[in-house]
């Protein structure tokens, strides 16, 4: 089993840079389907990032109800958590800006 999850991951990896090439005279081939791509990233990680973000802040929520001395601690690693979060749906824009030009 090994050997062959090994040799399929090898395929791969060889195979992605010859499948993910692009001619040298028109490199924004695709055209209309890279702006249609972009737009249903965009989606799927904002719809994504709302999701996780609002079970963070629910068992946040529920962990200070539960023990109100730790609310300080548990609030701090909340606001990290959501901002990670937020950067994820971030950078996917900034990926979407730089392509769809």
């Amino acid at each position: 089993m090994t050997k062959k999850l090994f040799f399929v991951l090898t395929l791969l990896l060889l195979a992605s840079s010859v499948l993910s090439a692009q001619t040298p005279n028109n490199p924004t081939a695709g055209g209309h389907w890279v702006v249609i791509s972009s737009a249903f990233a965009m989606a799927i990680a904002s719809s994504l990032c709302g999701l996780a973000q609002g079970k963070a802040v629910a068992a946040a929520v529920e962990g200070m109800a539960r023990n109100p001395g730790a609310a300080k601690a548990i609030q701090l690693a909340m606001l990290i958590g959501l901002a990670f979060m937020e950067s994820l749906a971030l950078f996917t824009l900034l990926i979407v800006f730089a392509k769809v030009q």
